[in-house]
């Protein structure tokens, strides 16, 4: 549960407000004049010291005072360097640019001994500053702290395909399990399925032909084998193995005539009765189980598949959090619903924790947008608004957060044209996403097309996303950016409404 505990802030103090020059180490006196001359011709050839604050960002329509966007997730040109910090010197020769160096970067002295220890055997060569700064860029990408989150496992609430991980234990009140014994069946996992399903004939099988046999011994029946002269109560059993088909052949109503209960005792009627009884009870147990648990819609849910990532954009001028589901086979879901938990611990006012607090996500169930006509695959949005929990996140806020989002998905199978005969087989389909699954600025490329009269999906690009220009503000500053800018276009209308107003001119 401690998994869900909000981020601590990152750590600024770290980072200087002017540019630092990096240290270099010390060496012995007959290699300092050429450490020198080497470390002059380097600073020559660099040029001016990079300043201290992040590189402008490449989107060609920035505006000023607006907190860039974050670094893409989905794109293919930056999931190459993900995890390369901002001030490491990138592969390949680009343009020279303004990097952020931090202060315990520059030193030598932190470099850790293991590291050190690996260039020991080259010091009869002093490395050259572009040697120690790849270096000291390669311990930072090690060490940084977007690189030890991804390292992290992070234990879900739900897994992607849907699978709850809450283990339940300590329960001291077992005997519930026995009175709904039925759902306690259906729900074992399939190999202690066949083994109840199979004991439980087996075991009737063997308690009968058990008593067959005790009652044909009892009476003689046993050591009166072919005695034309004997009226035995049940023929033809001359052992427990004989008692035992007799017992099989009496509950599956198999009769091949040659083992039989006659009417020369009461008692050998009266337990073929209650065998018959027994046996019709268990296979209305038994078939019906095993029937529930092949037909139960759990599989259904397989071919209903959710978008990898969640992506923030804006629609209609409203930021909103959008993903994708789609419905893989041709009958679909009848009455589909839709809608979205999101889970995340917090501690209250007064210091309580709430570990895995449940809170509701709109996705549309005050205007019936939850209600999906599943066809073809749709875009599910949640917009952000003051009621949503997403009101105060902003794009940098988002790195700091933990939580997840469960995404719940409800349909009846079409198993057959008449819903009515189809109303039982319920499906749900779960998934979730996770802070890191959260792509801020991308949309859903569309994959519908007209062909021949038809429309085509194309779920190859079901995944597929493609960067658009989103501030990284979150709502509420969005919000109250546009209020102030109707506020000053207001005033500005009054003022210029006053000075066009014509002056009143005085009387005669």
């Amino acid at each position: 549960m401690l998994a869900y505990l909000p981020r601590p802030p990152t750590d600024t103090s770290r980072y200087g407000t002017f540019p630092q020059k990096p240290d270099l180490p010390a060496v012995p006196g007959a290699l300092v004049e050429d450490s020198g001359q080497q470390a002059a011709a380097t600073t020559a050839k660099r040029g001016t010291p990079m300043p201290n604050y992040p590189s402008a960002p490449r989107h060609s329509s920035f505006v000023p005072g607006e907190p860039p966007l974050p670094p893409s997730r989905g794109s293919l040109t930056t999931q190459h360097h993900r995890g390369r910090p901002s001030w490491c010197s990138p592969p390949a020769p680009q343009e020279a640019g303004a990097r952020l160096y931090p202060l315990h970067a520059l030193s030598v002295a932190n470099i850790p001994n293991s590291s050190r220890g690996k260039t020991s055997a080259r010091s009869s060569t002093i490395p050259t500053p572009e040697g120690l700064q790849s270096r000291r860029c390669k311990l930072l990408e090690e060490d940084s702290p977007m690189v030890q989150a991804s390292k992290r496992q992070r234990q879900r609430y739900v897994t992607k395909v849907g699978k709850c991980q809450v283990n339940l234990g300590n329960i001291q009140d077992k005997k519930r399990f026995l009175s709904d014994i039925f759902t306690t069946i259906v729900d074992l996992k399939y190999r202690w399925f066949l083994f109840v399903f199979m004991m439980c004939y087996i075991v009737t099988w063997v308690v009968f032909g058990f008593i067959y046999f005790l009652d044909a011994w009892v009476r003689g029946d046993i050591g009166h084998q072919g005695d034309p002269d004997w009226q035995a109560c049940i023929e033809n059993v001359d052992g427990f193995v004989s008692a035992l088909l007799l017992s099989v052949e009496s509950q599956r109503t198999i009769g091949y005539g040659t083992r039989m209960v006659t009417a020369n005792c009461a008692e050998g009627v009266i337990l073929l009765i209650a065998q018959s009884i027994v046996g019709s009870m268990i296979d209305a147990m038994m078939v019906g189980c095993m029937f529930v648990k092949i037909s139960r819609p759990k599989k259904r849910a397989q071919t209903l598949i959710f978008s990898k990532n969640c992506v923030i954009s804006c629609r209609d001028e409203k930021l909103c959090l959008m993903f994708r589901v789609g419905d893989l086979r041709e009958s679909h879901m009848v009455d589909a619903k839709i809608r979205a938990k999101l889970i995340k611990s917090r501690q209250t006012a007064e210091g309580e924790f709430i570990p895995l607090e449940q809170s509701e996500l709109n996705l549309g169930y005050d205007t019936g947008e939850d209600r999906l006509f599943l066809v073809e695959p749709q875009i599910i949005c949640h917009v952000i608004n003051c009621h949503s929990p997403f009101w105060d996140m902003s794009a940098e806020s988002l790195r700091r957060e933990q939580f997840e989002i469960i995404i719940i998905l409800e349909g009846i199978v079409e198993a057959t044209g008449n819903r009515c005969l189809a109303a039982g087989m319920t499906c749900q389909a779960r998934t979730s996403y996770t802070e890191d699954e959260i792509l801020w600025g991308y949309r859903f490329e569309p994959c519908m097309s007209l062909e021949k009269g038809a429309f085509q999906v194309d779920y190859s690009r079901f995944e597929m996303t493609f960067e658009v220009q989103t501030p990284a503000a979150s709502a509420k500053e969005l919000h109250e950016l546009k209020e102030l800018e109707q506020q000053e276009h207001s005033t500005l209308s009054l003022y210029w409404d006053h000075l066009l107003q014509p002056c009143a001119l005085p009387g005669p």
